[in-house]
């Protein structure tokens, strides 16, 4: 199986999105370079970020969200983003009524049972688990073995929390730290 890796993108004060779920300067460094991120050229990254992205990107099979994201981005239009084959939604809600049941998107409830579908799914490449309430989940079920973060240099000072409602200490092994324009791209390994 592959490793499960939490993601995404915060604020130096540990935030994924401001009171109103928005992400506000936390992509800027995704727009802001000169090398293509994926064929649609829309995103842009420095050559440190893109060789950094891209290689981690390529390797991930199944990403994990919960409900919430799911409904905020109106289901990605049954397209998984960034090139992955599949997605896993943890809710306990049915999908909406017109849903394509074939499609590449699972809807499962309780955060283990997502965890168990997405590594079936994903064979030996990389699950992705989204930060925020589901990532902390995750997390706090060990469930996590790696922690990454593309630190954005803004601090929202309320928000969204990259660990959810993690709320117990955890130890992280040393830092892997990469400097990209407008971002700091951390990893961490999870000691058990």
């Amino acid at each position: 199986m592959g490793k499960v890796v939490m993601y995404s993108s915060v604020s130096l004060d540990g935030y994924i999105a401001d009171q109103q779920d928005q992400p506000g300067p936390l992509f800027e460094w995704l727009t802001g370079g000169d090398v293509p991120l994926d064929a649609s050229g829309d995103l842009k990254v420095s050559q440190a970020s893109f060789e950094y992205t891209r290689s981690y990107w390529d390797q991930i099979g199944v990403t994990v969200v919960g409900r919430h994201v799911f409904d905020l981005t109106e289901g990605w239009d049954g397209n998984p983003p960034s090139g992955v084959d599949h997605m896993v939604v943890v809710t306990h809600r049915p999908p909406p009524a017109d849903w394509d049941p074939e499609g590449s998107f699972y809807f499962v409830e309780g955060i283990e049972a997502a965890i168990a579908a997405a590594q079936e799914l994903a064979g030996s490449r990389i699950v992705e688990v989204a930060a925020g309430d589901v990532g902390g989940q995750a997390f706090a079920a060990g469930l996590v073995d790696e922690v990454r973060m593309d630190v954005a240099p803004v601090v929202f000072g309320s928000g969204k929390r990259y660990f959810g409602g993690v709320d117990t200490q955890h130890a992280l092994g040393d830092p892997h730290v990469l400097v990209g324009n407008r971002v700091l791209h951390l990893r961490y390994s999870v000691l058990r």
